[in-house]
């Protein structure tokens, strides 16, 4: 997954692959003229979703700093070619802008350095990850706002049936619990894809599970720190043969499912575990057969050990803000009181600490396995390059779609070498 779209609407992200100069597209939205208005006023620019998440720490932050934010909210495409146009342009009708991670690297020179906001204390309650890849060229760009991984989501009904535990344990030699492994994993989906039902998903049509299980088997995904091409290697290739042989115990037709059909598989019941972002455990309808039947853990490892794809999105000022001071107040205290979001309607922070206060609460049972994930030594962010959604769109999912339709995994990733280096030239 590539962005909060993906997180919060379960649908593919736009494209971002135009650099910021080329990406010329006229403005849609309505919304201030320009940045700097009323006196403690700042204009935040965030795609739709977003709002949501920053409402309660807007109050917040009018009560504490004065300062009052006027939101703009724009659909993902669309906030993409509003940030384009007007940072090219050098006016910017705001003064805070929602990054999702994948623009960072196209953004770099549009946004002001945020780096006296990060303290050493507030980078011990940022996720590893998320502090790496805010820092772009030497310099802090964006402070975290929210952020997300795939854990594991199980039926905790069947896991529990005690017919359940002793077939299986006759049959694998092993206790029946949530899987750890790549090899548990396989067994339990094996063990559950009966009458009716599949143990798994595979879901053909996005990337960023078999990413996952890339970086699980101990490779950077697709570049690696030097930006050579990497995705022919030998994790690449254990990561895509696991992924691609879990179709066995996944319903048919695993090139087309995506977010929304693996959620809405699990939700119905008709699979016993999926690995997907952990926003979805408190997703999960009232009128779900599967409601209060589920249990968590953390994402499943590799040699490498556990491994997540963070899904964050970045609170940036730019550089033509004339509001630069109070959009500076406003991030600060939205880290401040970055736990607000959690009661929106993702559900969802960047501090470790926000989602520490909520661990042990009823309702709140899968921000153990996300802090797990997060924090583990393997996860990664996406590599820093403007390239990334056109390297998604065209080389990615389509090597994904052909490998779980029966292709030769050897040949595709050879194949997806050559065209992501030319994307990259």
């Amino acid at each position: 997954m590539s962005s909060r779209k993906t997180i919060s609407r379960l649908a593919v992200v736009g494209s971002v692959s135009a650099a910021v100069l080329l990406a010329a597209t006229a403005c849609g939205a309505g919304g201030p003229a320009a940045s700097g208005g009323a006196a403690g006023s700042i204009n935040v620019l965030v795609e739709a979703g977003g709002h949501a998440e920053l409402t309660a720490v807007a109050e917040k932050c009018k009560q504490e700093t004065g300062v009052s934010a006027n939101f703009v909210e724009l659909p993902y495409d669309g906030l993409f070619n509003r940030l384009s146009s007007e940072f090219s342009s050098g006016s910017v009708s705001f003064d805070v802008a929602a990054l999702d991670s994948v623009w960072l690297p196209n953004f770099k020179d549009a946004v002001q350095p945020l780096d006296e906001l990060f303290t050493d204390d507030v980078k011990k309650d940022i996720f590893p990850s998320l502090v790496k890849e805010a820092n772009v060229d030497g310099h802090f760009i964006g402070m975290p706002a929210w952020t997300n991984a795939e854990i594991i989501l199980y039926r905790k009904d069947l896991f529990e049936n005690a017919q359940n535990k002793a077939d299986f344990k006759t049959k694998y030699g092993y206790d029946l619990a949530a899987p750890t492994t790549w090899k548990q994993y396989q067994d339990i989906s094996e063990f559950f894809t009966k009458d009716g039902m599949y143990g798994t998903d595979v879901k053909g049509a996005v990337e960023t599970e078999w990413l996952a299980h890339v970086l699980q088997a101990g490779s950077p995904m697709v570049l690696d720190a030097n930006n050579n091409v990497v995705i022919d290697n030998a994790a690449h290739k254990e990561a895509l043969d696991f992924y691609v042989s879990m179709t066995k115990s996944a319903p048919p037709g695993a090139a087309q499912v995506d977010w929304a059909a693996a959620q809405n598989l699990f939700n119905q019941g008709k699979t016993a575990m999926t690995r997907f972002w952990a926003h979805a455990y408190r997703q999960i309808p009232k009128d779900s057969p599967v409601y209060g039947k589920v249990g968590t853990a953390a994402m499943i490892g590799g040699s490498a050990g556990v491994a997540g794809v963070p899904g964050p999105w970045y609170l940036s000022v730019p550089k033509a803000s004339k509001n630069a001071e109070n959009a500076k107040k406003f991030i600060k205290c939205a880290y401040d009181h970055n736990d607000l979001g959690i009661q929106s309607s993702l559900g969802l922070a960047s501090r470790i600490s926000a989602f520490e206060k909520y661990q042990d609460q009823p309702g709140y049972e899968s921000f153990k396995p996300l802090i797990a994930t997060l924090n583990a030594p393997a996860t990664a962010t996406r590599p820093a390059t403007t390239k990334w959604q056109q390297i998604v769109d065209t080389v990615l999912v389509p090597t994904l779609q052909k490998a779980v339709a029966g292709g030769d995994t050897t040949a595709l990733l050879s194949e997806a070498k050559k065209k992501v280096q030319d994307l990259i030239k």
